[in-house]
């Protein structure tokens, strides 16, 4: 069917081969101007292929797309973004060594006389865009000094300053706290306003319900089903999605009474002060606050990757003083962090690679590396986390969101730790791939190990959790058990 009037933009029985896989196949999506139509499914669904054909990233093979009835068809996103089409990516491309408004104007500068910036002038506006998200930062503070969530919103905020006639929001509030998501909400609202198209593809369906008009779902590269968000339910799109009953937060055995790590008195300056807590063997225990609680800074610091200045950390009944993340491991603890990509994977490297670094050492003799030692268990760990890959040998950087953690995970799993500290593990990845990692650490506890999740998703948390620790601006609010923890519980603690 050729494309329509009335549609700001108009994708028509689009597709798309990779070698190997067939990543689109026939694939249709109209967007109606002053609304927002959400896009959904599993991590290798096709909506990142479609989205990077959207922007002249990809070439499409089949189809027809319309901007504003108009056929295109971009060979670079500069294009895309040219003609009116902006996007939010999912993972942050920040120039960390340049300013906030050198990044938001980046390439389009406003100039005096033509030839020299205008600064000042560069700074006003920067400080205009950020206000659309209620964002108070110095414009000419340093990107690589801001926090993960604050990174988000200058993208988001770099992405709204385009005034273009259809943005794409990549998971764009993977990152961020509840505060943070009502700004976005509200702009999203003044967007519309304005006639603006919004193409907003999440995870999270708590927020398709709240602000999207339509939705299309995408299953193994296939157009499944649109319609407008008020003749479904989440029940009825997870079906849809994944093709079966999603179940829930699997997490059903009591801990014992043992301790496993206990922490007193914790502190770090600047970052969070007095903490205390007892984790016992077969518990989880939540950590949930805001965005700037300190929630990552204290998993950083029982992993020694940073150093307490304060206070005492005990496992398993011994005192430990740890000063690196390798002497950390030794005591058989892992973390993963919140930000796979960054500080969790090696992207150019291979998945058998990129799992087996940490343990290279149990599979060497006399300098050399047992190729087949590795790739044993490296294919065990990956068929038990069911981590879906071409061969062990790809690179882990085409992989899709919730396998790239499924290899992280691995990787941490052959240490073989008695404590995992897992922060934001389940964040820009689908709902089946959640449901297999709540199933991992549910199993993970049962063994008699334990777990501390750091998390911002309030559902995770209370679903998961036996106890939940909130935090509040670098200090304890308090310890919530499972018995009494709800969200207004905690979010009253929280805020």
């Amino acid at each position: 069917m050729p494309p329509q009037s009335g549609f700001v933009l108009d994708v028509q029985g689009v597709s798309k081969r990779f070698p190997g896989v067939q990543a689109l196949s026939d694939v249709s999506l109209q967007v109606r101007p002053g609304s927002v139509h959400a896009l959904v499914g599993e991590n290798g669904a096709g909506k990142s292929t479609l989205m990077k054909i959207l922007i002249g990233w990809h070439r499409r093979d089949r189809g027809e797309i319309a901007l504003k009835g108009q056929p295109v068809d971009f060979h670079e996103p500069k294009q895309a973004l040219n003609a009116g089409i902006s996007i939010i990516q999912q993972e942050l491309s920040a120039i960390g060594d340049m300013s906030i408004a050198e990044n938001l104007f980046l390439g389009r500068e406003p100039r005096r006389a033509g030839a020299f910036i205008d600064y000042p002038g560069m700074n006003a506006l920067a400080k205009r865009a950020m206000a659309e998200l209620e964002l108070e930062l110095d414009p000419w503070r340093k990107m690589k000094s801001l926090s993960v969530a604050q990174m988000q919103l200058v993208e988001i905020a770099k992405a709204i300053s385009h005034e273009a006639d259809i943005i794409i929001m990549d998971e764009p509030t993977s990152a961020l706290g509840d505060r943070e998501i009502e700004h976005l909400m509200a702009s999203i609202r003044k967007l519309k306003a304005r006639g603006t198209g919004i193409i907003y593809i999440s995870h999270k369906l708590e927020e398709v319900f709240e602000i999207a008009d339509e939705v299309t779902v995408l299953r193994d590269g296939h157009h499944i089903a649109s319609m407008p968000t008020g003749e479904t339910d989440r029940d009825g799109l997870i079906r849809l999605m994944i093709g079966r009953e999603a179940k829930g937060f699997p997490k059903t055995n009591t801990p014992t009474t043992r301790p496993l790590l206990e922490v007193e008195q914790l502190t770090r300056e600047g970052e969070f002060r007095d903490v205390s807590f007892t984790l016992h063997e077969g518990e989880i225990l939540g950590v949930f606050g805001l965005m700037g609680a300190g929630k990552s800074e204290l998993l950083n610091a029982l992993f020694s990757v940073t150093r307490a200045t304060s206070g005492s950390v005990t496992f398993r009944g011994k005192r430990l003083r740890a000063r690196y993340p390798s002497q950390a491991m030794r005591n058989n603890m892992a973390l993963i962090t919140e930000d796979r990509k960054a500080t969790g994977l090696i992207l150019p490297m291979s998945v058998r690679d990129n799992m087996a670094i940490s343990t290279l050492g149990r599979h060497t003799r006399f300098g050399f590396v047992s190729a087949l030692g590795v790739g044993r268990v490296v294919s065990s760990m990956s068929q038990d986390l069911d981590v879906r890959m071409a061969s062990p040998r790809q690179l882990v950087k085409f992989l899709s969101g919730g396998n790239q953690q499924k290899v992280v995970l691995g990787r941490w799993l052959l240490t073989k730790p008695s404590l995992l500290m897992l922060d934001e593990p389940t964040r820009g990845i689908d709902i089946g791939a959640k449901a297999e990692i709540y199933r991992f650490m549910s199993e993970f506890v049962d063994q008699g190990k334990g777990i501390v999740l750091a998390s911002s998703e309030l559902p995770e948390v209370l679903g998961m959790s036996d106890r939940i620790l909130v935090m509040k601006a670098g200090r304890m609010a308090g310890i919530l058990t499972r018995e009494q923890a709800s969200e207004e519980a905690v979010m009253q603690l929280a805020v």
